[in-house]
């Protein structure tokens, strides 16, 4: 997937300026792509070239201008084509996943340190996804909006980033324990 089909699926939702885009990516898409705010800008700037946005600029009062996009018809068959093709397997890519490999060469504690903060930070997506889907779901239950709720697909990504994040938050403490009671059983053995 490239950026340029999560920027589309985005603007799915209606026009969007760029810092709405933004924060829309940093609520909901961030927890299957992220992407700066940079990169955004130039992805619209890109898509609107390829005629697959269209911008339109909204003259203000008591603000500067804004610019805002939506998906064209151009855009949709985009979108449309990238839903029909072949999906490729996820991979992991994450730096401290090298770290936790090099934890029996290099010392542990700098690396137990952060499996703790990323586990903290995972807690963190957790509460702000399960209040994101709180809101899609308004007074329903879940089982009900599952079966008869708007945007289906936002609340479902959700529902998957909020399991990435609890496996994830699990694997690190795990993995924490592991470390430090290893090291707690090496210090015990040199100290013999």
């Amino acid at each position: 997937m490239a950026l340029r089909h999560a920027v589309l699926a985005a603007l799915l939702d209606g026009e969007f300026s760029g810092y709405e885009l933004a924060k829309s990516f940093d609520i909901g898409v961030a927890n299957f792509w992220h992407a700066s705010p940079q990169q955004l800008y130039t992805e619209l700037a890109k898509l609107e070239r390829e005629g697959l946005v269209e911008g339109r600029q909204v003259v203000q009062e008591a603000r500067p201008n804004k610019r805002l996009f939506q998906v064209t018809d151009a855009g949709r068959a985009e979108l449309e084509a990238f839903a029909a093709a072949a999906v490729k397997p996820s991979v992991i890519r994450d730096d401290l996943l090298v770290k936790v490999q090099t934890a029996d060469r290099i010392g542990t504690a700098p690396v137990i340190a952060q499996l703790e903060e990323r586990a903290a930070a995972a807690d963190a997506k957790i509460d702000l996804l399960g209040r994101v889907l709180r809101k899609m779901r308004g007074d329903l239950g879940e089982e009900e909006f599952l079966l008869r709720g708007d945007a289906i697909g936002g609340y479902l990504t959700c529902l998957r980033g909020i399991a990435f994040e609890q496996g994830h938050r699990d694997w690190c403490r795990r993995s924490a324990a592991i470390l430090r009671e290893r090291e707690g059983l090496t210090t015990r053995a040199d100290e013999h």
